[in-house]
């Protein structure tokens, strides 16, 4: 023990004094006690020559808390040492080898000076090893470790899910494992090591202060283990910031009801009376709880199941993240911190991010469109975990930057066909086939709609940039463009900047209103990004109710011509003969589908397991039937359908956007990966509530 340095040689003459003392008497010097609770805390009888009132009869029972690193003696105060506890420390040094590596000791670090105790503050240093670890392949070992053995349930007991004021959290926060679960065989950990002894725990109600945390090594592979033990009722982000679980329970339900994390804390402060750290960081841990639970994230209706025979697609447009381009655009424009909290600035920075639109790397050559959707998704979790050892994300090693070839949607599990799901978004700009063109090309009439969308600076630009006097009132900007846009060059122009760059969350979603798939565009929508997420459907709906149904399946079509998706009639009702044609304008044609109330009893090869069908249509909606131009068209209006005409709530989705723009505020100004993991998590415990409620449109 003294050749590693846990005694000096006083202590050590001292130790064999009392063992000479205790022999002379014949009394044995220290007693291994396995009565006494709890599990966790080792009791040693030792020997007292002196009677007194912590001795009254000769002996005194040291205790250690292996969990919290804690001696007891009752001759002395908790962290003063006395003879007692070395002789305790010198039988469990021959009894129990495991507790005792060469690291520094609670008690060493106590008595570190000033200026040492400050950099434990930044990097507690396990003898050679720092912590956190330096090494990227460590830390990735930590943060897996962490990701697959630290997982909270996606329901948590009742006794953690509410909060209390009369709640004692422990201050000592002392990993539990003992053992190195990365080694084979049974190789003991380190002592804990300190980390911090300035560790704040945040709740509903105040701020618990000085709280210490502490890890632990393996001195054999270097892992690293920090506590991370959910049934204390705590979740540690940081080691530095730990927040309690009745408090992350309430910013999960205040996004709910479209309160920022920065709007909470602004709330807790009033209420508590006390500070709390800025609210990124709180943002960052909730998100850090998020990632730890055990979600299922299932995007399915209990109704209509895994796979729904009818579905409503829709953009979500004015949700989009925020680019990092925000400081370069704050250079150029001169804008600073104070003019940033103004309302304008999320819109001008949004619209400076269009141009980084174009400067993403490009996939590459061999890259045919199918992303590891697991994968992805798994990376953006380990991002999260990653900030819990970082100060800020430009340091996070697990950073996910947005590239074409590495960005997947979400759909549930039983949905999909498989984990290797379709994005060929980058595929955009390229040039169309000449019969997509005619069908699929965004007309002139649905650009200039969009284009009375934008906002005046936006308006004002493209004038510029078109060689048109952009100055004057927005009506006067937007006359000038609507008949300059006759010409080729400059429907190019708007077109690249209205509809080839701005993003927004593609949906589809069941007639109950449960979202079954998710995908955040790069560029604006159009049919390619609703047919990528069908085509790694499992089952195709029967049914598809889109805005512009045209589009969808003549690209749909041209994307698979072997297998023909939408067939018959290309997704129409009938064939389009002048008959059919002017019957569904005038209201006299009906279409009967039986098989969407009762499954055909001769079912179709390759047919839609709760239908028995193999037709495929796409429908507009009753609200954008009169856009198109087409009078073929008139063959996909919804009201040709008795067994849906009138029985189906085709507007969910703008009901669901209704409250998913009230989020826009704080989703829009977060980083993409951020503003991806955090819409996910919203919209899957807006799904569940759903289900559970059973609050299902009609």
């Amino acid at each position: 023990m003294v050749n590693n340095k846990w005694f000096g040689e006083e202590t050590k003459s001292l130790c064999l004094v009392r063992q000479n003392l205790a022999k002379c008497n014949h009394f044995p010097l220290s007693v291994y006690s396995k009565a006494g609770t709890p599990k966790t805390t080792e009791y040693i009888s030792v020997y007292e020559p002196t009677v007194s009132y912590y001795s009254r009869l000769g002996r005194v029972m040291v205790s250690y808390d292996t969990k919290k690193n804690v001696w007891h003696c009752p001759c002395a105060k908790t962290k003063i040492s006395c003879p007692h506890k070395y002789i305790a420390k010198w039988h469990l040094f021959q009894t129990h080898r495991e507790l005792f590596r060469k690291v520094r000791s609670t008690e060493e670090v106590d008595g570190l000076s000033a200026a040492e105790d400050q950099h434990s503050h930044d990097e507690a240093d396990l003898g050679d090893i720092p912590y956190p670890p330096n090494s990227v392949q460590k830390l990735k070992g930590m943060a897996q470790y962490i990701l697959s053995h630290k997982k909270l349930p996606a329901v948590l007991p009742e006794h953690l899910r509410l909060p209390s004021v009369e709640v004692q959290y422990p201050r000592h926060l002392i990993p539990e494992e003992r053992m190195c679960q990365h080694c084979p065989g049974n190789v003991p950990l380190s002592d804990p090591v300190l980390i911090t002894h300035e560790a704040k725990i945040l709740t509903k109600s105040r701020v618990v202060n000085d709280v210490s945390t502490y890890c632990k090594s393996c001195h054999q592979c270097g892992a690293h283990y920090r506590y991370q033990e959910w049934k204390d009722g705590i979740h540690n982000f940081n080691d530095r910031i730990l927040l309690d679980l009745p408090l992350c329970l309430t910013i999960r339900n205040m996004l709910q009801v479209h309160t920022s994390v920065s709007r909470v804390v602004e709330y807790l402060e009033l209420t508590s009376g006390e500070q709390f750290p800025a609210a990124d960081t709180v943002l960052q841990g909730y998100l850090h709880f998020e990632a730890l639970t055990e979600h299922d994230y299932q995007y399915s209706c209990v109704s209509c199941g895994d796979h729904p025979p009818v579905v409503i697609m829709d953009l979500h447009r004015k949700a989009a993240f925020h680019w990092s381009g925000e400081n370069a655009f704050m250079q150029q424009t001169g804008f600073d911190q104070t003019t940033a909290q103004l309302p304008e600035f999320t819109f001008l920075v949004m619209f400076y991010a269009i141009s980084l639109v174009s400067d993403l790397e490009q996939p590459p050559v061999d890259f045919n469109g199918e992303v590891d959707m697991e994968c992805f998704w798994d990376a953006l979790s380990m991002e999260r975990i990653g900030r819990g050892f970082v100060t800020s994300q430009q340091k996070n090693p697990f950073a996910v930057p947005p590239t074409f070839h590495f960005w997947a949607p979400w759909i549930g599990k039983n949905t999909r066909r498989s984990n290797h799901v379709l994005n060929t978004e980058f595929a955009k700009v390229r040039p169309q086939k000449p019969a997509e063109v005619q069908e699929v090309t965004v007309t002139e009439e649905r650009l200039r709609e969009e284009l009375y969308k934008q906002k005046v600076e936006v308006v004002r630009t493209l004038c510029r940039e078109c060689g048109l006097d952009s100055s004057g009132s927005r009506s006067d900007l937007l006359l000038r463009l609507s008949d300059e846009m006759k010409s080729r060059q400059t429907y190019d122009k708007v077109f690249q900047k209205i509809w080839a760059a701005s993003g927004g969350w593609a949906v589809i979603m069941c007639p109950c209103g449960i979202v079954y798939s998710i995908k955040c565009n790069f560029r604006a929508e159009s049919p390619r990004d609703f047919t990528d997420i069908l085509l790694s459907w499992k089952h195709m709906p029967n049914i598809v109710i889109y805005d512009f149904a045209r589009g969808l399946a003549t690209h749909m079509n041209l994307r698979e011509p072997e297998k023909l998706p939408f067939t018959p009639f290309d997704g129409r009702l009938m064939a389009p003969t002048p008959d059919n044609i002017t019957r569904a304008k005038e209201g006299k044609l009906k279409v009967s589908l039986p098989w969407l109330d009762c499954k055909k009893l001769a079912p179709d090869p390759e047919c839609h397991p709760i239908t028995g069908s193999a037709e495929h249509y796409a429908l507009y909606d009753r609200f954008h039937e009169d856009n198109t131009k087409d009078a073929r068209d008139a063959l996909r209006r919804l009201s040709l359908v008795p067994q849906l005409a009138g029985k189906l709530n085709n507007q969910v989705a703008e009901q669901l956007y209704a409250r998913m723009k009230k989020n826009n505020y704080f989703l829009n100004m977060a980083l993409p990966t951020t503003h991806l993991f955090l819409m996910r998590n919203i919209i899957h415990h807006h799904n569940v509530h759903k289900n559970k409620t059973g609050q299902h449109s009609n």
